[in-house]
């Protein structure tokens, strides 16, 4: 069998058949390194050793992928992945001859891999070039065992792991990861006749095979993508325990190709659903984010053995039994867990400074936040947000009191289920509450506040705001502390006030951006007090009265610090890093603001990656006290008529 001169790119550096084994090594390597993917083929945290297994490995599957794909005749297709196959049936019979057999019987001999995963694939290659159409989520499924499920299992082998229960958590991983590129990649497939998506799926929202391929992008489009996110969402949530269960090095590359799916499907969403028409990507400096979070989360990750033995009864469980209420309940933290994931907050990395079940109690209530906050931010109907809100507090009660609400004083209230998320977030959240004993009119005024955002685009007085500080913010700051554990009645007032300065910190930071939304959080008497109108934070620059004001403000969020900063020695021991963290991170991004001179009108001032990471690491290996909870600041910028005032910093 002899492939065409230029028949597929990739022949174009390859050796002659029979070559030495360096020189085969050496084509992998380069075959690797070269080609386009959206994650580096071997990182450099694997060990050294693996290297060239992986080089192996990669070369085979990029050989049998692109005889499937850039082969567009399919019975020529059809033709060379049978001659593949032969070559791999030769391979295992110790008579390598292709250069990617050459280096690869070296890898599988030394790995002990079975050939079942190398033939798989090739199975689902073979497919490609017959089914074009899935009728349904199954098949869909069927052929990622075939096309995503062996290259996981691969990676396997080649790290030493080859038991069954590893096998299926990273099936759900690479599942994932295919449904990620499939949804990534609509408009590259009807390119090729190809379609990926359920079209059962696709039917349940009104859409056709045919308007599928005349790219026909409307709201049912949204919806159908909305749905497949979802349930991909799901499968990632489902594997991620696998990660917890590798050598550290690998876990941090796992973590990695995960998160690299969820950014794809973060990229979806950022585009409007439109895959028709674009191919969303994740950035370069979108990678190095990811890395470094993957690098955080192995330096601060203190899951116990325990930890791992709960999820995974969760993760392997019987998948269409009625699960007992504990594991509903754990299943129900998992999601929390995945939506704070996915909102990439300063919340998060603080979760993992704590115990696993105050870590449990901090990802149920940020997750439940974050879904209400969604209702008030999404879209533009200010009714159905209104009534998006009514519900979300009509289905937290029906959560706690176990009895059906009235909702518009007459209907009873849908089950959580019709909710977006409520079913897989208020058994946890319920569960927070109970254990820490935290009143439910926390959440019922956090709803107020998100109600508060909907109608209100100014505030009179400063405590006019701080009311709203209070139901945005102080009940953040409320429910946290009684998960961090206190007995002095004293902390729960220092903590609502810690919730106002953070909140305050965001205003002062965000104040030309919400004036673009139609807000102006300031209080009205501080702007008369320093001749600031509303027009002055639409300009392309600060002015010098909207400064001195902002400098006003941050003296006033300086002195909530310090007097809050007292709740660290309130709480318990198990907790301070986690409070530790979130103070010196909000501290430190006023900080910033002053040092530029409250330039809060260009590009939205943050904190750089790796002084969060900084922090991070003293948060989990340093001590904490009052003295040393909050950055420093530059006193000079304290003084209205400093050098703040008279020339902008950065």
């Amino acid at each position: 069998m002899m492939l065409l001169p230029g028949e597929i790119d990739i022949t174009r550096h390859a050796p002659k058949p029979g070559c030495a084994p360096e020189v085969a090594r050496r084509y992998t390597r380069w075959l690797a390194t070269h080609h386009y993917e959206n994650f580096n083929v071997v990182s450099w945290l694997l060990p050294k050793a693996l290297h060239q297994d992986f080089y192996n490995v990669y070369a085979y599957c990029r050989w049998a992928d692109d005889l499937g794909d850039e082969v567009r005749d399919a019975a020529r297709a059809l033709e060379l992945l049978h001659w593949w196959e032969r070559e791999l049936d030769a391979c295992y019979e110790g008579k390598p001859a292709h250069p990617v057999f050459v280096a690869l019987h070296e890898t599988i001999v030394a790995k002990d891999i079975p050939k079942q995963p190398f033939a798989d694939l090739l199975k689902a290659f073979r497919q490609d070039q017959t089914v074009t159409r899935y009728p349904n989520w199954d098949a869909v499924l069927g052929y990622c065992v075939y096309s995503a499920s062996p290259v996981g299992r691969l990676v396997l082998y080649l790290c030493g792991y080859r038991d069954e229960q590893r096998q299926r958590l990273s099936d759900a991983t690479c599942t994932a990861l295919q449904l990620a590129n499939f949804w990534q990649d609509v408009a590259r497939d009807l390119e090729i006749g190809r379609i990926y998506i359920p079209l059962d799926a696709a039917a349940a929202q009104g859409l056709s095979e045919n308007d599928i391929v005349e790219k026909r992008f409307d709201e049912r489009y949204v919806r159908l993508m909305k749905d497949l996110i979802a349930r991909t969402r799901a499968l990632f949530a489902e594997g991620h325990l696998l990660v917890k269960m590798v050598d550290g090095r690998l876990s941090v590359d796992l973590e990695m190709f995960s998160r690299g799916g969820l950014a794809v499907l973060d990229a979806i969403e950022a585009i409007g659903y439109d895959t028709l028409h674009r191919r969303p990507a994740v950035s370069k400096v979108k990678q190095a984010r990811l890395l470094g979070g993957a690098l955080v989360r192995q330096l601060i990750n203190k899951n116990s053995s325990a930890d791992v033995k709960v999820l995974t009864s969760i993760a392997v469980g019987t998948e269409h039994a009625v699960p007992p209420a504990s594991t509903m309940i754990a299943e129900s933290y998992e999601a929390c867990y995945a939506i704070a994931r996915a909102a990439r907050s300063n919340f998060y990395h603080a979760f993992f400074l704590l115990p696993k079940p105050k870590r449990d109690g901090l990802a149920a209530l940020y997750a439940f936040m974050r879904l209400v906050d969604d209702v008030a931010d999404e879209g533009a109907d200010l009714a159905a947000k209104q009534r998006g809100l009514a519900k979300w507090r009509a289905a937290l009660d029906q959560a706690i009191t176990g009895q059906e609400q009235l909702f518009d004083g007459n209907a009873a209230m849908s089950p959580p289920s019709a909710l977006d998320g409520a079913s897989e977030v208020l058994p946890a959240l319920v569960d927070t509450l109970q254990r820490y004993k935290m009143p439910a009119r926390y959440l019922h005024d956090l709803i107020s506040g998100a109600e508060m955002d909907l109608t209100l685009q100014a505030y009179p007085t400063f405590d006019r705001l701080r009311e709203y500080c209070y139901r945005v913010a102080g009940t953040v700051g409320l429910t946290c502390t009684h998960v961090f554990g206190f007995r002095d009645a004293r902390a729960l007032d220092l903590a609502e006030k810690l919730g106002l300065t953070f909140q305050l910190t965001n205003i002062i930071r965000d104040v030309h951006e919400d004036y673009k939304l139609g807000r102006i959080y300031l209080p009205e008497e501080d702007l008369q007090r320093y001749g600031v109108s509303a027009e002055d934070f639409g300009r392309a620059e600060a002015t010098l009265g909207v400064r001195e004001l902002l400098r006003f403000e941050a003296e006033r969020a300086w002195q909530l610090y310090e007097e809050g900063s007292a709740l660290l020695g309130l709480i318990d021991a198990d907790s301070r890093g986690a409070l530790w963290l979130l103070v010196h991170t909000y501290s430190a991004l006023l900080s910033r603001i002053e040092a530029v001179d409250f330039a809060v009108f260009g590009e939205r001032v943050r904190l750089p990656k790796a002084e969060k990471m900084m922090f991070i690491a003293k948060a989990r290996f340093g001590r904490h006290t009052e003295e040393n909870i909050l950055e420093k600041r530059n006193r000079d910028r304290r003084r209205a008529g400093g050098t703040g005032s008279r020339r902008r910093v950065g």
